[in-house]
């Protein structure tokens, strides 16, 4: 079972389904379908980092670029937090990992920010200057 994970992930994939479902447990690849739960588990945390280094993105240009706010870049913003909402309403255990989150977040989201508006670096804090609650609430 194991060669087949190695040659066609799908066909492996189809197969260990069908053995779970059958109670066939002695058969499965138990090892590689453990592998294969923990990197799901790691994409949604991946996922969580991601929507969050864009709505940090859009606050960031939205405090720094008073001048050029819009009702796009507003929507874009609600949008972000709609998604974070529900992403973590699917995964509530990824509650626990936010701050961790939020801060891997921000560096990513302060870099390309400063791309995106040709602002140095240092124009925007090194930390994030809110906690993940700020971030969900609305623009003052």
């Amino acid at each position: 079972m194991s060669d087949l994970y190695e040659r066609d992930f799908y066909a492996w994939s189809n197969e260990q389904a069908r053995l779970l479902r059958s109670g066939n447990l002695a058969a499965a690849d138990i090892a590689h379908i453990a592998e294969e739960i923990e990197s799901m588990g790691r994409s949604e945390k991946r996922e969580l980092v991601s929507r969050l280094a864009i709505l940090l993105l859009h606050l960031l240009k939205w405090r720094y670029q008073t001048e050029r706010r819009s009702r796009s870049w507003e929507l874009s913003i609600d949008n972000a937090r709609d998604a974070i909402g529900e992403h973590l309403a699917d995964n509530p255990s990824l509650k626990s990992k936010l701050e961790a989150a939020v801060a891997t977040s921000y560096r990513t989201a302060r870099r390309e920010t400063a791309i995106e508006t040709g602002l140095p670096l240092e124009t925007f804090p090194a930390i994030c200057p809110w906690t993940f609650e700020q971030t969900m609430q609305d623009l003052a």
